[in-house]
């Protein structure tokens, strides 16, 4: 049989969604091997994460839809066990950090996300702060993640973003996470190695504030395309983003550069910039961090609203695209 038919194969599989997550085969990166003989296909699938009672539809969508593939008469199914970790496929890895809470950081992570997936990438969110999680919040979400006992899937967020969270895995949202922390390495770790990303083009990690367990386990453990920094313009702001950074270079990861959030306020009618926090460290962050300025963004009612919403992923502003737009061609020049 050509390749050619085993090419359209592969295309019909990448049509046949993966139940619980509503993400293709082909994207989940489950299909192991295609193999015809006589007409016959041999598909082989990787049952990774995929619940039990899931594994008999898939079988028969899977035949079905092979099938109707022209020279294939009939086609036959069987399923391996693979570790999460040896199906996900992520190009780049970026997590974004702060030297203290409350600057920003996670909304930076979803706006960064959501600018990749507006794009048509392929995107997930790691929210590594276990303690403090607030993307789900962002994107609202509110459903428990499924899976196996071999791995866990991923929530899929209105755009089709791949997000894993604590909060998505508690009895409600307000359950306060009481840990110590290397359960929350722990998790953080389980959430890199147990989750089923499949193949992603960008992958961004939520870090929690600080320089302790949490963010050294990620930059131990995850093989990071590199980190941002988010700060305000405020006094104590030069030292905690050094610290950050320091963190990051001892850990020998690269500082992609940093974001200023909150760093101005638009007057309605007018347009004037009214710097509420004093004026902009843009400039001198980025000399302390030797590392550039991607952007500054602007204290903004609008996003304020859509995040308390749910609805980050509709936000869309001036002051993110030039954040966008510096970012991407930072992470293309690494490729």
């Amino acid at each position: 049989m050509s390749d050619g038919t085993e090419e359209q194969v592969w295309r019909a599989l990448g049509q046949v969604v993966v139940p619980g997550v509503m993400r293709s085969l082909v994207q989940m990166n489950l299909v192991r091997s295609i193999e015809i003989e006589d007409s016959r296909a041999k598909i082989g699938l990787a049952s990774t994460a995929i619940p039990a009672e899931h594994h008999g539809w898939l079988q028969g969508k899977v035949k079905s839809t092979v099938r109707e593939v022209p020279g294939v008469t009939d086609a036959a199914v069987t399923f391996a066990d693979v570790k999460p970790n040896e199906l996900n496929q992520i190009r780049q890895t970026v997590a974004v950090m702060s030297g203290k809470g409350g600057v920003g950081k996670s909304l930076v992570a979803g706006l960064l996300a959501s600018s990749f997936a507006r794009e048509g990438k392929d995107v997930g969110i790691l929210d590594a702060d276990i303690t403090g999680p607030s993307i789900p919040k962002m994107f609202g979400l509110n459903v428990r993640p499924s899976g196996s006992e071999t791995g866990i899937l991923p929530i899929l967020s209105k755009s089709g973003i791949e997000i894993m969270s604590m909060n998505l895995l508690l009895p409600s949202e307000e359950e306060a996470v009481i840990w110590r922390g290397p359960l929350m390495s722990k998790a953080i770790t389980q959430f890199w190695e147990d989750v089923l990303w499949g193949k992603l083009d960008y992958l961004v990690i939520d870090l929690p504030p600080g320089t302790a367990d949490a963010p050294l386990t990620v930059m131990q453990t995850v093989p990071l395309s590199g980190v941002i920094a988010v700060f305000t313009p405020q006094d104590l702001t030069e030292m905690i983003v050094k610290k950050a950074v320091r963190m990051a270079r001892k850990m020998e990861v690269q500082v992609l550069g940093v974001v200023e959030n909150m760093s101005y306020l638009v007057l309605p009618g007018t347009g004037e910039r009214l710097e509420v926090f004093g004026s902009s460290k843009g400039e001198e962050m980025a000399e302390a961090a030797e590392a550039p300025l991607l952007g500054r963004l602007p204290l903004d009612p609008q996003l304020a609203s859509l995040c308390d919403e749910g609805s980050i992923e509709r936000y869309r502003s001036d002051a993110l695209s030039e954040l966008f737009e510096n970012v991407t061609a930072i992470l293309k020049a690494k490729e």
